[in-house]
């Protein structure tokens, strides 16, 4: 069954490179970003983990924890890893979960229920569904979902963005405008009155129309609009 925004991330306990988790507990009160790839030693695969690998440290400083998912083994996972390293420079310093009864990938509904075929039987084709991504908030609901061809390469620059739009916009009642960026003007949410946003937004706004307020951005250590205490 497909996941939806707002729908509870499925629990599991799984293999991985870094060993044994439990999803849920693994998250904590973070965030994380789950994401899959059709099949360990491909080309575009290679890419997409070692550009994670190398951004570790964004996902870091916004408190996300990242980990893959394949129907490969755990011990093909450590192999490729070292050309990973090897061909981008970037070492994966982030869990990868060997899902070899294709659990994981049937319960975040990328393949269907009815799939079958071991890790090894299976080839990139077989698991063309494999290549989504999910960002996962501290309440364990799912936040974004994004599939991809396998003929394409995620930008987790672009990941990152949204992660940034998300968390701001958890924190206050704004949402982002296209193309956004981390401290570009914001917009005022429509559920917010002309009342509650000049208690929040003393500098006021600009209105082209009258359900579109643009204002700069807050910060995240403010409080919401209408808020007290």
């Amino acid at each position: 069954m497909a996941l939806h925004i707002g729908d509870e991330a499925p629990d599991f306990t799984a293999e991985t490179t870094t060993g044994s988790i439990n999803f849920h507990e693994w998250i904590g009160d973070g965030w994380a970003v789950l994401f899959s790839h059709p099949k360990d030693f491909t080309p575009v695969c290679t890419t997409e983990l070692g550009s994670v690998a190398g951004l570790q440290p964004e996902f870091k400083k916004r408190n996300c924890k990242i980990v893959g998912l394949s129907v490969d083994s755990v011990s093909d996972h450590t192999e490729w890893c070292k050309d990973i390293e090897e061909t981008t420079g970037n070492a994966v310093g982030f869990p990868l979960i060997g899902d070899t009864d294709l659990a994981v990938a049937k319960l975040f509904g990328m393949l269907q229920g009815s799939a079958t075929g071991s890790a090894g039987e299976r080839t990139a084709a077989d698991n063309a569904t494999v290549r989504k991504l999910f960002v996962i908030g501290p309440d364990k609901q799912v936040k974004l979902t994004l599939t991809y061809p396998m003929t394409t390469g995620r930008n987790f620059h672009e990941v990152l963005r949204v992660l940034d739009s998300i968390q701001l916009t958890a924190s206050h009642k704004v949402a982002t405008p296209a193309d956004w960026k981390q401290g570009e003007d914001v917009i005022i949410v429509p559920s917010v009155s002309n009342e509650e946003a000049e208690e929040k937004y003393h500098q006021g706004w600009s209105s082209p129309k009258p359900y579109l307020r643009i204002v700069s951005q807050p910060s995240l250590g403010e409080r919401k609009a209408g808020e007290s205490g």
